[in-house]
């Protein structure tokens, strides 16, 4: 059995509010450690009225105080928003309330739309080029003092807070194999890159303080329920969401429907079709065999599950089935 987390976006439900949400999220974070999951991770965007975690520290604090044992980080936080030695003491604070179970994942994306990232930075210039030197930066923040270090992030300092690589292109892939560190694919909603960022990760990899070999995260959407018809129904609140954003008209999680038919056009529907195919939609023997069939496809170290449900009960559920299955996985790594 590989590990399996959570990566969660906190939705915002047509009807409720970002109040409601984070409710949601702690409840599931909450459930998820009595079912296994090994990570519970939230995820930085900003602008859009469907998802309540942009201030994603403060989000993984609020989840980690309501938690014991599950590790809480973020999946991630969109590094050239903000000055490293802010992210350092953000979560070298965090580090100090909730012991040694914080994760640090970065993007080099901005998480929103371009007029949002302007005024998220004031000044774009730069600032995803800066990116490996950013992550190098933060990494020496949070490492040990060093001799007549002038800046130190207070708290941060020494905590060696782990580090993650997310990515959804070779780029990140390539820099995580250059510095040592974990790699997370956002394959559940970009998946054409995926195996070639995995072979290049892979074969480039440089072992750091922090890794020995590589250590590469999947992601996957799950769309798990008792009947192939009641998945498939649940699924249709994403891609509703998923159109919604390509039209340029963010908005909260939509209830489903049980039919797409009229609500999008043949080339929406291709699209979304193509941007979601890494997903396991249907019954428990359905997910299981779809997630035994991707990590051997991948060789993946661990699975990301993540699911924009907008039945909060059915969100339950369905990351409950999908955690037996997980569970009960037959994994033949050896060529990993």
């Amino acid at each position: 059995m590989i590990p399996f987390s959570i990566l969660d976006l906190s939705p915002i439900n047509q009807g409720s509010d970002a109040a409601q949400a984070f409710r949601n999220t702690l409840d599931l974070a909450q459930h998820a450690e009595r079912w296994g999951y090994k990570r519970f991770w939230l995820a930085e965007h900003h602008n859009m009225p469907g998802i309540a975690s942009a201030a994603t520290a403060v989000a993984i604090g609020y989840v980690a105080g309501g938690t014991r044992t599950i590790r809480v980080g973020s999946g991630g936080v969109m590094l050239p928003n903000h000055a490293p030695l802010v992210i350092a003491e953000q979560f070298g604070t965090l580090q100090s309330l909730y012991g040694d179970r914080i994760d640090l994942g970065l993007g080099r994306a901005p998480g929103t739309d371009q007029r949002t990232a302007r005024a998220l930075r004031r000044d774009l210039t730069g600032n995803a080029e800066n990116f490996p030197r950013d992550v190098l930066e933060l990494q020496a923040l949070l490492g040990p003092v060093r001799p007549g270090q002038a800046v130190r992030a207070v708290p941060g300092a020494g905590s060696r807070i782990p580090l993650w690589l997310l990515g959804s292109s070779t780029y990140s892939a390539q820099l995580a194999a250059a510095l040592g560190l974990p790699f997370a694919f956002a394959s559940h909603f970009a998946p054409a890159d995926l195996m070639p960022a995995l072979g290049l990760y892979r074969a480039q990899f440089r072992p750091s303080e922090q890794l020995e070999r590589p250590y590469a995260m999947v992601g996957v959407n799950v769309f798990a329920a008792e009947t192939e018809a009641e998945a498939r129904r649940l699924s249709t609140s994403l891609q509703q969401q998923f159109i919604s954003l390509r039209r340029g008209a963010p908005g909260p999680l939509p209830p489903p429907l049980d039919s797409m038919d009229g609500h999008w056009s043949p080339m929406e529907r291709a699209g979304v079709e193509q941007a979601l195919s890494c997903s396991a939609v249907g019954t428990p023997d359905v997910v299981q065999g779809r997630l035994e069939a991707l990590i051997a496809e991948t060789k993946a170290d661990e699975l990301m599950l993540t699911a924009q449900i907008f039945d909060h009960a059915a969100r339950l559920r369905s990351f409950e089935i999908a955690a037996d299955a997980c569970g009960r996985l037959a994994v033949d790594r050896s060529a990993a």
